[in-house]
């Protein structure tokens, strides 16, 4: 590669740079944008006028009013907040319960018939939630949950996700440690404790952090098995945002963005880094 190659190259990975990060910049700007900014550069978004919505780089009148407002004068948010903390520990709680013995009994036991059963899960997991809804709002609703969190937990529990990514990482494991700890005398559920468990950590940590993210994103599950408003977790607050709170809406972003792209990274890193 020749030097001019190497300039083009570095120019377009800069430009490529320069796109993926502008919709975490137009956050940081909008979080510290005032209200009257706000409203004279996205007032044709919400008005679906002709004319054209524009951004500054930097906020003409910088202010942490927004910011202030997201967390002081906005009792609705933390409602939905903790809405969203019970929801995402629940899940969590719930798929780390079901999902790690039933990937390692589909990864370690000689199950009958464990191929087409994990093929199944695959089938399901590819498939949206548009085509699961109704059997689970059937189910939540005979069990006498819908309308509670518990509607919104209860299916989530036993997503296929967990089970498939944890398998792999079970399936890892070294058939010789196994069978060197059934040589001497360790059942089964000795096993999967001592020797399963701590081997498959980077897995379960990994489905723990991609879960919580997962989880505290959910928008179509509340919006269809959750009616009254007071029991919405945080990902619907968002949306419901409008133009003359649109400064709260960009402060309660950026606090999310910060306290969830550590995690991110890790799950992501964690969930791609074992073979």
């Amino acid at each position: 590669m020749n030097k001019v190659q190497k300039i083009l190259l570095g120019m377009a990975m800069a430009g490529l740079a320069l796109m993926l990060c502008f919709p975490i910049w137009f956050g940081i700007t909008g979080a510290f944008s005032s209200q009257w900014e706000l409203e004279a550069n996205l007032a044709p978004v919400f008005t679906r006028t002709e004319d054209m919505a524009t951004w500054s780089f930097l906020p003409q009148a910088p202010t942490l009013e927004p910011l202030v407002q997201g967390l002081m004068d906005a009792p609705e948010f933390f409602v939905m907040f903790w809405n969203s903390v019970a929801i995402t520990l629940g899940i969590l709680a719930g798929q780390l319960l079901v999902g790690v013995p039933a990937a390692w009994a589909l990864a370690q036991l000689p199950l009958p018939g464990k191929g087409k059963l994990l093929s199944g899960y695959i089938v399901l997991m590819l498939m949206p939630f548009q085509v699961l809804m109704y059997p689970q709002y059937l189910v939540v609703r005979d069990l006498g949950l819908l309308d509670t969190l518990g509607a919104v937990i209860l299916p989530a529990v036993f997503s296929t996700f967990p089970v498939f990514l944890l398998h792999r990482f079970f399936l890892a494991i070294p058939g010789e440690i196994l069978e060197a700890a059934r040589m001497d005398g360790a059942g089964e559920v000795r096993i999967f404790w001592q020797i399963g468990i701590p081997l498959g950590m980077p897995g379960i940590m990994a489905v723990g952090i991609l879960s919580f993210l997962d989880s505290w994103n959910l928008i179509e599950q509340p919006m269809t098995f959750l009616k009254t408003k007071s029991l919405w977790p945080l990902s619907l607050f968002l949306p419901q945002i409008q133009l003359k709170d649109m400064g709260m809406g960009f402060a309660a972003a950026l606090l999310l963005f910060i306290s969830g792209q550590e995690y991110l990274e890790q799950g992501i890193a964690l969930s791609g880094g074992k073979d």
